[in-house]
């Protein structure tokens, strides 16, 4: 209650402050620019080539987990920024590591050493729309006309 009355306060008082038109412009350009870069983690830490994709039958957890989502290797500001949302592989693997420890996991256990995706290789993720299940890799829609 105490967290949603100082929220009600500190929203009226931007509001009136700086005017309604310009606070709910940069909050909603805040969201907008935040929802772009979540998704475009989210999908390159999740479609990228090598990523390990297995039917039921050959599926493991801990191959799923750190080789189905990526070590995204980010700048040491937007790794703080994204709560090091990097070591994805790692929080796949264990969801209660604290994000705070997640890089400290990586380096104390040679497990966690998978091939990274930086940001410039990232880009080709964009190239990446459907599994190719004979090849075990990543293609372009235009494999599917066979």
């Amino acid at each position: 209650m105490a967290d949603n009355l100082a929220l009600v306060l500190i929203v009226s008082t931007m509001g009136l402050a700086f005017g309604w038109r310009a606070y709910l412009i940069v909050q909603l350009l805040t969201l907008y620019i935040g929802s772009i870069g979540g998704v475009w983690l989210f999908y390159v830490q999740h479609q990228f080539q090598g990523v390990y994709w297995r039917r039921h039958a050959d599926w493991t957890y801990l191959d799923a987990s750190l080789n189905g989502s990526s070590f995204y290797k980010l700048p040491k500001l937007l790794q703080w920024f994204s709560g090091n949302i990097g070591f994805h592989h790692i929080h796949h693997l264990s969801s209660k590591i604290p994000s705070y420890n997640l890089e400290r996991a990586y380096r104390e256990n040679a497990l966690f050493d998978v091939q990274p995706l930086t940001l410039r290789s990232s880009l080709q993720c964009l190239k990446w729309r459907v599994y190719d299940e004979a090849n075990k890799r990543m293609v372009w829609w235009d494999a599917l006309r066979v």
